[in-house]
């Protein structure tokens, strides 16, 4: 099936593997909570076990260079795309109150990026990730 919209997350190149896989699962979240209708119904097995429900559409991971990200971040905003990030500053962070704080704290033109995620139409997506490649 092919889907007129694309849910991508951009992971940093140079991330230790826990740090990339915290870092998708943080932005994979807000990607939900902005649009409720990308999650589908809940799950059962054959017992009758019942699950949560998730994405109804793929989630496609890449990853690029800082520069990459920089790059990525700055298309999406000239294109009004929301979008959710993950800076090297939250890794030190214990918390969301601090998460937002460390972010907060922070010009846009300095954030250290080492994620992004962001939904939209297929076509601008792929825009945005120019440079980017599929993550290994």
């Amino acid at each position: 099936m092919r889907f007129d919209t694309k849910i991508a997350v951009l992971l940093r190149d140079d991330l230790a593997r826990w740090q990339g896989l915290n870092v998708c699962a943080f932005l994979t979240s807000a990607i939900a909570a902005a649009d409720p209708g990308l999650i589908s119904e809940p799950y059962a097995d054959a017992d009758g076990t019942p699950y949560l429900p998730m994405f109804r559409q793929p989630v496609l991971v890449f990853a690029g260079s800082k520069e990459v990200l920089t790059s990525a971040h700055a298309r999406a905003l000239v294109r009004g795309m929301e979008l959710a990030i993950f800076t090297s500053d939250m890794f030190a962070s214990g918390d969301d109150r601090d998460n937002r704080a460390a972010v907060r704290a922070v010009p846009r033109a300095d954030l250290d990026l080492v994620g992004l995620a962001v939904h939209g139409p297929r076509n601008a997506v792929d825009k945005i990730l120019k440079g980017a490649r599929m993550h290994p």
